[in-house]
């Protein structure tokens, strides 16, 4: 003999009651694991475009400490060779350019310390990430810092 009705919906309900929650578990992992990937990915990004700021700063301060005040080289023979410190933000701005660095960032780079014996070179990369974008719309700045000094001619 066959149930009632009541009891066919008691079995119904008590059968139903776990179906979805494996689908609901792996859409929450899913999530959990690409919200990890993502900031590893961005985060690697973001180092990796510090330590690139960091490189153009070197290159940059050794590219401006290289232009050397000639006419004071000549006079002061055997000491360091002075540097032409008043042309290094523009030193600077053009190896930023040969980089082929944007506009506002070039703009932004510069000196930020100079005299006859060292330069001191700032560089700005602005870059966006890549999967955390979709959640923070900004771009992310970074800059890198480097002196260079003079040396004995």
């Amino acid at each position: 003999m066959r149930g009632t009705a009541r009891d066919w919906l008691a079995r119904r309900v008590r059968a139903a009651d776990d179906r979805g929650s494996g689908a609901a578990a792996v859409l929450i992992f899913a999530f959990v694991f690409l919200a990890l990937a993502a900031f590893v990915v961005d985060g690697g990004l973001s180092i990796s475009q510090r330590e690139r700021a960091a490189d153009i700063a070197e290159q940059a301060a050794r590219y401006a400490a290289q232009d050397v005040d000639l006419e004071a080289l000549y006079v002061d023979e055997g000491g360091p060779a002075p540097i032409n410190f008043a042309n290094c933000a523009d030193r600077v701005r053009a190896f930023a350019r040969e980089m082929e660095m944007s506009g506002p960032d070039i703009a932004a780079s510069g000196c930020v310390d100079a005299d006859a014996q060292q330069v001191e070179a700032t560089i700005q990369l602005t870059y966006r990430p890549i999967l955390t974008g979709m959640f923070y719309g900004g771009a992310i700045t970074v800059t890198g810092t480097a002196v260079a000094e003079s040396v004995a001619g």
